[in-house]
């Protein structure tokens, strides 16, 4: 591997399934907001390692739902 491009950084939580939730306002493939994702390449190192602590905590305003969509309309 070229060592120009190794880098000590933290690796991005993005797992590719890039999908913000229409309620909570996250991803739902690495629980960062928008402005979190646009700000990633920017951010120091400590403050990235800050926030990927609390992405884990994240997950859980997510719900669950078994099936298909949520029904839109009632009968």
């Amino acid at each position: 591997m070229d060592e120009v491009w190794k880098r000590d950084e933290i690796d991005s939580p993005c797992v590719k399934l890039c999908v913000l939730h229409p309620l909570e306002g996250i991803c739902v493939g690495c629980y960062r907001t928008a402005e979190e994702i646009a700000a990633w390449s920017e951010m120091e190192p400590e403050a990235r390692r800050v926030l990927m602590e609390t992405l884990p905590e994240r997950a859980g305003r997510l719900q669950k739902r078994r099936g298909g969509r949520r029904r839109e309309t009632k009968r």
